[in-house]
């Protein structure tokens, strides 16, 4: 699959992804890219979070891709615990928050947590860096492990953003490509 044969929804966590972050940077260079909006980036409540995610899949007219980090990738896996993929066909997810971390965000719904374990119904690749502040590098084995995800060494990348020295991402990027030419479409 190429990038125009797909849909590619971004989906960032918690207060969003300002312009330098390389999720914005993507949106901006990849022509099929589009950002799912969340009323608000300050206030992640699970039922909101999901049906943006969900009405964004449904608005698609192509297969569908996920790009999610951080807040996100938890809200990709709460809007498909224990459901079919339907328009999806892959889920590239980077630097996951832990439950912990997410817990202590401020203005975190109480019901973004515990994070669902049942498999995703898609491929998916979780990439996650030895040293995130966010999440260890054990725990996001672990999800990796329940959602079914191959699990990609990052090595000591922190939360893979701009804070971090993520904005361009390179690697990620070919990794993206990567994976994007393995799913069927």
């Amino acid at each position: 699959m190429r990038t125009f044969d797909a849909d590619i929804l971004i989906v960032p966590g918690y207060s969003g992804a300002d312009a330098d972050h390389w999720l914005s940077r993507w949106q901006r260079r990849l022509k099929t890219a589009r950002r799912v909006e969340q009323q608000n980036w300050l206030r992640p409540e699970r039922a909101a979070w999901t049906e943006a995610l969900s009405a964004a899949i449904g608005q698609a007219g192509r297969p569908v891709v996920l790009v999610a980090h951080s807040c996100g990738v938890a809200t990709v896996a709460h809007a498909f615990a224990g459901k079919d993929g339907g328009h999806v066909v892959g889920a590239f997810l980077a630097a996951p928050a832990s439950e912990a971390a997410t817990r202590r965000m401020p203005g975190v719904g109480a019901d973004f947590t515990p994070f669902p374990h049942d498999p995703l119904p898609f491929p998916s690749l979780l990439i996650a860096s030895r040293n995130d502040p966010n999440c260890s590098y054990d725990e996001a084995g672990e999800l990796a492990l329940a959602w079914g995800s191959m699990l990609i060494d990052a090595g000591e990348a922190g939360h893979l953003d701009v804070a971090s020295g993520h904005g361009p991402w390179p690697e990620g990027a070919m990794r993206f490509g990567s994976f994007l030419r393995q799913l069927k479409g």
